[in-house]
């Protein structure tokens, strides 16, 4: 074991392009915590934490957390931290051997999940799953979550990521405005492009948007559409690097049918504006409908008009034969909380995120920032918003018809590869043929390249 970052060809890419004075991540690993769950968290007096300021904010942390963490531990001084570039200002931690402690490592800017597993930067967590749970001691960690959390965060064997919230995906909309104007949601492909078409006719606003700086919000329906289409393992192929994935015929289908919708019924200067900048357009009444998941409705709490009653739909159905059925979602674990196998507390990271996964912290965290925590009965009892209540309906009825993807956050390259294709596909600069021959490009380069890990579902 070397007490010197190593630098590797996968570190290198990521590093010339996002952190110039980062140099590379260190490859060295501690043991998983071995204390058990009523022991004070390490010899150590802080707590260092960071938290991505996204759509949930960072208050949820210092409000409802913290203060519980502290009740038990009211020796140990947390220091709270938050940032949107999370890659930007803690990757040069991993290098130089000193990360913090807690990390929400989520939004656009998150460090490379792949990368860090590579490197042995990531504290494995499986221990924590049959510790005592904060609220219930005869109740175990691994009972209190959503099983897709421990399935989702598991990267070559151990359990190292924590997603936070059910992250539930779909086109959003006001009720408001559709019951004003007698506008009904979608259910196949036929009443959707219906739909565009008679939103566009009216002159009232513009059928569609999404955030154009932000290409992967357009990404997501496109790949649902696909795997509604040609079933889940349109998905699998993608995450596992098979040959040829990118170029599957639902795949070429759904990116060439809602490049058409681009094309026609895109609100006008929708490629320069952020996520935060159509979301409040949407707001103003000045757009129908956009692709987001369930965080949409806190992150914008301060720009929605009263009254205005976010609500969401599923893809619709397609081409009428398609192997999903109506109803079907993407959702999968988010807000990814990690500790560092090389914090310097990191038993008081454990029993950080142990605090977090209590119901009564998952239960105030749901009714703060309004969305749907992976603990299990977090939301019980609690008044839900439409936002929420719509997503969590949706979620209920997909029943086992829910979809997922992970060659996002096992492969960064082909992320970043995505969303400037993807970008380039919505403002019509590169037909579908091309999109799907520049993504299967780059997934054979990261599939030939050895330096990269390989993961499998």
């Amino acid at each position: 074991m070397s007490s010197t970052p190593q630098l590797s060809r996968r570190q290198l890419l990521r590093g010339a392009a996002l952190v110039p004075v980062a140099g590379a991540l260190a490859a060295c690993a501690t043991p998983a915590p071995k204390t058990p769950a009523s022991s004070a968290p390490g010899a150590a007096k802080q707590l260092e934490v960071w938290i991505f300021d996204g759509g949930f904010g960072h208050k949820y942390a210092t409000d409802i957390h913290q203060p519980l963490f502290k009740a038990k531990y009211p020796e140990v001084t947390i220091k709270h931290n938050f940032t949107k570039e999370i890659t930007k200002v803690l990757q040069p931690r991993f290098a130089g051997g000193n990360p913090p402690d807690v990390i929400d490592n989520s939004g656009a800017n998150a460090m490379d999940f792949g990368a860090l597993a590579q490197d042995g930067q990531l504290l494995d967590l499986t221990p924590m799953l049959d510790m005592e749970s904060w609220d219930d001691p005869a109740i175990k960690v691994r009972d209190t979550i959503d099983p897709a959390v421990i399935e989702i965060g598991t990267y070559d064997g151990k359990f190292s990521v924590v997603g936070y919230v059910n992250y539930i995906y779909g086109l959003w909309y006001s009720q408001k405005v559709f019951k004003d104007n007698g506008w009904t949601p979608p259910k196949t492909w036929e009443e959707f492009i219906q739909l565009c078409e008679k939103i566009k006719k009216s002159g009232k606003m513009a059928p569609f948007t999404y955030a154009g700086k932000h290409p992967m919000y357009a990404l997501e329906p496109i790949l649902t559409t696909a795997a509604k289409i040609g079933g889940k393992e349109v998905l699998v192929n993608l995450d596992n690097l098979e040959d040829g994935a990118w170029k599957a015929g639902p795949i070429k289908e759904a990116v060439t049918r809602w490049a058409e919708v681009s094309a026609k019924y895109l609100m006008q200067g929708t490629a320069g504006l952020d996520h935060v900048q159509t979301q409040t357009a949407q707001n103003k009444y000045q757009v129908a409908m956009l692709p987001s998941g369930s965080w949409l409705e806190n992150e914008q709490k301060t720009t929605t008009p009263p009254g205005f009653d976010y609500a969401m739909f599923g893809i619709p159905d397609v081409t009428g034969a398609d192997k999903l059925p109506y109803g079907t979602l993407h959702t999968q674990p988010g807000e990814n909380f990690i500790v560092p196998a090389k914090a310097a507390n990191s038993q008081g990271g454990v029993d950080y995120l142990r605090a977090m996964l209590s119901k009564k912290a998952a239960g105030e965290f749901s009714q703060l920032v309004s969305t749907v925590p992976t603990v299990k009965g977090a939301g019980e009892g609690l008044q839900l918003s439409t936002g929420v209540k719509s997503a969590s309906d949706a979620y209920a009825a997909a029943g086992e018809n829910t979809l997922y993807y992970r060659w996002d956050k096992w492969y960064l390259q082909l992320k970043d590869e995505a969303t400037a294709a993807t970008g380039e596909l919505m403002s019509g600069r590169l037909t579908p043929e091309k999109f799907v021959e520049r993504m299967q490009k780059k997934a054979d380069e990261i599939k030939a390249d050895s330096s990269i890990k390989k993961y499998q579902r």
